[in-house]
């Protein structure tokens, strides 16, 4: 899923270039490609599918050439998460009635790549030939009031493989307090939106629990995977309910089941996290660029990765960041303000 839009790193990040298009972690990969190649034991490339944005379609394929073009998908607008889900699924459907399939965001990072692997390898083997529906659990190291969290029923696995178990049951993002609770016990863990299911178990769900947007897209099976397929979808995507697939589906079906994981795990949803997520120097400050010097300063999350000598002295908790012509110097406890000041 790679249609989202915000402005939460800018000024790296803009409307025109989100999050998953751009070097986040200064790697010289975009968080984007790091996702489908963290894939690349799991999978051929020739069955990865993205769906974004219509203003994206372009930035998809100069970022991911080797992916089919027909495996790129264009939302006319923005319809969140379930008719994005629900569009993939009925167009892979149409290719293969029994695929198995992985969703996930393109913007978040994972740190322990082979332990990823081997977490989705074993989703997969446990939902290619049932009605589950998995997600991955993100063990909690920190009461975070910026994550959903997922009850488990720890008191007993699935039969089929000890390292999964039933979902008691989905719980909002929390208050300080509340999070606190959670993470004192060992049943709790961060919803990282990150979803395995076979193409029957997910449609099937559709028609159960949302049935108009189900029938949208059977009607429209026809066109799926002809030419006439990006002005029917023009045409009728609009019309699916804007619902994200936990309230849509997630928190009604009965066969869910949580894969309590640990491989470094971060949405990077803030500047804070990205700090947190990055290698710290003695100091607390986490530096990414090639030719950052730090004097005096504590806690403060750096990121210049254009050819130039960046020195700072005597700032402790900043956010330092530049892009092109826009320097940001700003209190990491104000982040919250960014959006107003790129606007």
């Amino acid at each position: 899923m790679a249609g989202g839009v915000g402005s939460r790193f800018w000024p790296m990040s803009t409307q025109e270039q989100p999050k998953q298009f751009i070097d986040v972690l200064g790697v010289g990969k975009t968080l984007l490609q790091l996702t489908a190649e963290r894939f690349g034991t799991l999978i051929d490339r020739r069955n990865i599918w993205v769906v974004t944005n219509q203003k994206y379609v372009d930035i998809v394929r100069r970022q991911l050439p080797d992916i089919p073009e027909g495996n790129i998908l264009c939302e006319p607008c923005r319809r969140n998460t379930a008719p994005c889900i629900a569009y993939v699924s009925w167009r892979i459907r149409k290719q293969d009635p029994r695929a198995n399939i992985v969703v996930t965001p393109s913007d978040h990072v994972v740190m322990n790549v082979q332990e990823f692997q081997r977490v989705i390898h074993s989703c997969m083997a446990f939902t290619a030939d049932s009605d589950a529906i998995v997600t991955l659990g993100m063990k909690p190291n920190r009461p975070e009031t910026g994550y959903g969290y997922i009850q488990a029923d720890l008191s007993a696995s699935s039969l089929r493989n000890k390292s999964i178990y039933r979902v008691d049951t989905f719980r909002e993002k929390p208050d300080l307090a509340t999070a606190q609770e959670y993470i004192k016990k060992n049943n709790y863990f961060w919803n990282a939106g990150i979803f395995i299911w076979n193409v029957a178990t997910i449609t099937n769900a559709f028609r159960i629990y949302q049935p108009k947007i189900s029938n949208l897209f059977e009607a429209m099976m026809p066109a799926l995977g002809t030419p006439q397929e990006q002005q029917v979808i023009n045409e009728r995507f609009p019309l699916c309910e804007n619902i994200s697939v936990d309230y849509a589906i997630m928190e009604k079906a009965e066969e869910i089941f949580v894969c309590p994981a640990d491989f470094g795990w971060s949405d990077l949803g803030t500047w804070g996290s990205l700090q947190a997520q990055s290698r710290r120097d003695l100091y607390g400050n986490a530096c990414i660029g090639p030719d950052i010097k730090l004097f005096e300063t504590h806690n403060c999350i750096i990121h210049t990765t254009q050819e130039k000598r960046v020195v700072i002295q005597g700032l402790d908790g900043f956010i330092v960041a530049e892009n092109n012509d826009t320097l940001l110097i700003c209190k990491l406890s104000e982040e919250q303000r960014i959006k107003q000041f790129s606007e």
